[in-house]
């Protein structure tokens, strides 16, 4: 939805603002997302649940999927429509919560919460609760609503830790959540921020399934679901908005979940946030695998040379089995040959990974055939080269489809 990579928090909300004060003044306007009642429609909103709604509403209706398909919002339930927009979920939720029941509608934007207010107002709507506000800082008590509804808000938002955590808190034990957003397959590694146009143009504001799963999680949620999943960026209008979604697997997912009764331990955060499986994930997708590789041949090589050669000045020995240790370093540098060969298959090109098998061969040859320790070095430093040439060509293709190279 919008570009978060290299800029301020400021930054963040003025473009969100700007952008969705549009949406609701202007809805006529061209998007690069798509709008209204046909958008609606489109995303799988079943005709009962919106055929009531004032027009004005549906028309400026920008959300990603329907949440609706989580059931979190019950009869009677105290709802909170986080990123309402101009109100077309806080309105559906308001009748499937029926009249013991409370929606409070949320939204960044002014423009927004001034349309549903008006909305609300000719509509003769007095139970509805509407509030301008962050969702990194809710202006409600805590444990104070029953559900929470969100669409295509938390894409948006600066620091989604802070505002999952703030969901956690409003919501009573026991509480439910749904919401439809946006998410990738790997994440945007080059640096946007010298241009403005990405803001309304890219998706690359939102965040790789897997870690916002793994978010929700170690926030505190438990029975996390995928309810739905969806090509939302196909409904786009722009033939770059749907090349850039394609590239970055961007795609909208439906979720549903219940908040745990007790708040997560510290201990459990980190164990989440320290798990070597996900740090292996997070490598893979942003294209450092081959650096971790290569870091852990010269590691296994020369760190440990190091500390061979510095602890008999401590006073200790360190025993090294030659055989083991020339398997381990190559086991590594093989590794770090078959990242780059895997650069074949993202089109990032041959050379990287033919030098990188010129400096691999070099040290193979040092290490099994004949040990020259100046071959040796020379084959590191030209695996080192292949490595970062590699990383270099990965960051100027996902330039050049982000349309800033």
């Amino acid at each position: 939805m919008v570009a978060i990579l290299g800029y301020s928090r400021p930054q963040i909300l003025a473009a969100v603002q700007t952008m969705y004060s549009t949406v609701a003044n202007a809805p006529e306007s061209p998007f690069h997302f798509p709008v209204g009642a046909n958008a609606s429609r489109r995303l799988g909103y079943p005709q009962a649940l919106t055929a009531s709604l004032p027009t004005r509403l549906m028309d400026s209706f920008a959300g990603v999927g329907c949440p609706f398909n989580g059931r979190a919002v019950h009869r009677g339930d105290r709802v909170l429509d986080l990123g309402a927009g101009a109100g077309h979920d806080s309105l559906i939720a308001r009748d499937l919560v029926g009249e013991r029941g409370r929606v409070i509608a949320l939204d960044l934007t002014a423009a927004m919460t001034r349309k549903l207010r008006q909305e609300a107002m000719l509509a003769g709507i007095d139970d509805l609760m509407v509030l301008q506000g962050s969702a990194e800082q809710l202006p409600l008590a805590d444990a104070s609503v029953d559900s929470i509804t969100s669409n295509g808000m938390l894409n948006l938002v600066p620091d989604k830790r802070r505002s999952v955590a703030e969901m956690f808190r409003v919501l009573r034990p026991g509480g439910r959540l749904q919401l439809a957003d946006v998410v990738i397959h790997r994440p945007v590694s080059v640096d946007c921020h010298a241009d403005p146009r990405l803001w309304v143009e890219c998706v690359v504001g939102a965040t790789v399934k897997e870690d916002l799963l793994a978010l929700f999680e170690e926030e505190g949620f438990e029975d996390i679901r995928v309810v739905g999943s969806h090509d939302y960026f196909a409904l786009s209008p722009s033939d770059q908005t749907r090349e850039v979604a394609e590239s970055f697997g961007a795609h909208a997912v439906e979720l549903s979940m219940r908040r745990a009764d007790t708040p997560p331990t510290i201990l459990r955060r980190w164990r989440h946030r320290l798990d070597p499986r996900v740090w292996w994930r997070r490598l893979k997708r942003r294209g450092l695998l081959g650096m971790a590789a290569f870091a852990l041949a010269a590691v296994s090589c020369y760190g440990l040379l190091a500390l061979a050669a510095l602890l008999p000045v401590l006073g200790m020995s360190l025993a090294l089995n030659e055989s083991t240790w020339a398997v381990a370093i190559a086991a590594f540098v093989a590794l770090t040959l078959v990242v780059l060969a895997a650069g074949l298959r993202h089109r990032v090109g041959p050379w990287p990974c033919l030098l990188g098998a010129l400096g691999a061969s070099l040290v193979f040859y040092a290490l099994f055939i004949d040990y020259y320790a100046l071959l040796e070095l020379a084959g590191f430093l030209v695996l080192a080269a292949a490595t970062l040439w590699d990383l270099r060509r990965r960051r100027r293709q996902e330039a050049r489809v982000l349309g800033i190279d």
